[in-house]
C-alpha cells in the first residue's frame, strides 16, 4: 500500500515549500497537490528530490470551479481557456513528473446541456490523455459529490464509467474518492467493484467531517479490501481536514494502516 499527503488540505499549518518534508518525515509515501501551480515546477521538483518523494497527483487548472463557476472542461464556451490550462499543466508536468493530473468536470453550466456537456468533456479528456501520454504521465477524472460541490457534473460511479466508455482512451482513467462517494450514502465496494480496472487513483478521507480516518463513521477495512480484491495496486492519498489540530497529531491511522496493509 502506497499512501500519499495530500499537501493542498495536510500540513496546512506550514508554508507549501515545507510540506513536501513534513510529509516525509510523517511516513508518507508520496505527495499530491491539488494547484500547485504559484510554486515554479523547478521549485517543487528540488523539494521533491530533497526529500526523495514522487509527486503522485497534480489538478488541471479548473478556472473559476473553485470560485463557484462551472470550471472549464465541460463548457464548450470555454474552449480556448482549456487549451490553455492543458498547456499550462504539460508545461509544469514536464518538469514537475507527475505521475497523473486529474482533470476536473466542475459544474454544469448555464444554458448547456448535459449532453453537450458530457460530450464536451469526454472530447477534452481525450485529447488531454493523449497529450500526457507523450510525458508518461496518466490523466484521471473525479467523481465529486453534489451536496458539498452544488451542480457538479459527475457524482457517481456510475457516471464515471459512462464517462469514461465515451472518451474511450487507454491513458485515462477514474479517480474514485471514498469521502465523495460516502457523503451521498452510495455503496462504495459495489462502486470499486464496478470500476474495477478503471480505477486509477483513490483519495479518502472520513465521513461524516471530512477528517483523518476514525474521525467519522466510515469502515475503511472493506474498501480496502476491495480494493485488493479487484487488483487496485495504486496510491491512496490523504485528502482529509486535520480540524483544529496540526496534520502530525491527526495521524494515529497512518500506523494502524501499515500495520494491516503493509507498503507496496
Amino acid at each position: 500500500m502506497k499512501i500519499a499527503a495530500n499537501l493542498s488540505m495536510l500540513f496546512g499549518e506550514l508554508p507549501l515549500a515545507e510540506r513536501v518534508l513534513a510529509a516525509k518525515v510523517a511516513g508518507f509515501d508520496g505527495v499530491e497537490i491539488q494547484f500547485p501551480y504559484e510554486m515554479p515546477a523547478i521549485r517543487l521538483k528540488e523539494l521533491l528530490e530533497r526529500a526523495g518523494l514522487p509527486l503522485v497527483l497534480i489538478n488541471l487548472p479548473a478556472g473559476d470551479l473553485l470560485q463557484g463557476g462551472a470550471g472549464l472542461a465541460a463548457v464548450p464556451a470555454c474552449q480556448d481557456a482549456f487549451d490553455a490550462a492543458l498547456q499550462e499543466a504539460l508545461t509544469y508536468a514536464a518538469m514537475a513528473r507527475p505521475l497523473s493530473v486529474n482533470v476536473l468536470p466542475g459544474r454544469l453550466a448555464e444554458g448547456v446541456s448535459r449532453e453537450q456537456a458530457l460530450t464536451t468533456l469526454a472530447d477534452n479528456l481525450r485529447k488531454s490523455a493523449e497529450a500526457f501520454a507523450q510525458l508518461g504521465v496518466g490523466v484521471l477524472c473525479e467523481a465529486i459529490n453534489p451536496l458539498d460541490m452544488p451542480g457538479f457534473l459527475i457524482n457517481t460511479p456510475e457516471h464515471l464509467l459512462e464517462l469514461l466508455e465515451r472518451v474511450d482512451h487507454p491513458n485515462c482513467r477514474a479517480q474514485l474518492d471514498f469521502y465523495h462517494m460516502a457523503r451521498q450514502q452510495l455503496d462504495i465496494v459495489a462502486g470499486i467493484q464496478q470500476l474495477g480496472q478503471r480505477i486509477g487513483h483513490v483519495q479518502f478521507a472520513d465521513c461524516p467531517g471530512r477528517g483523518a480516518p476514525g474521525s467519522g463513521q466510515l469502515a475503511f477495512a472493506p474498501l480496502l479490501e476491495a480494493l485488493q480484491a479487484v487488483g487496485y495496486g495504486g496510491w491512496l492519498a490523504a485528502e482529509y481536514r486535520p480540524g483544529e489540530q496540526d496534520t502530525a497529531a491527526s495521524l494515529g491511522w497512518l500506523k494502524q494502516w501499515r500495520q494491516a496493509w503493509p507498503a507496496a
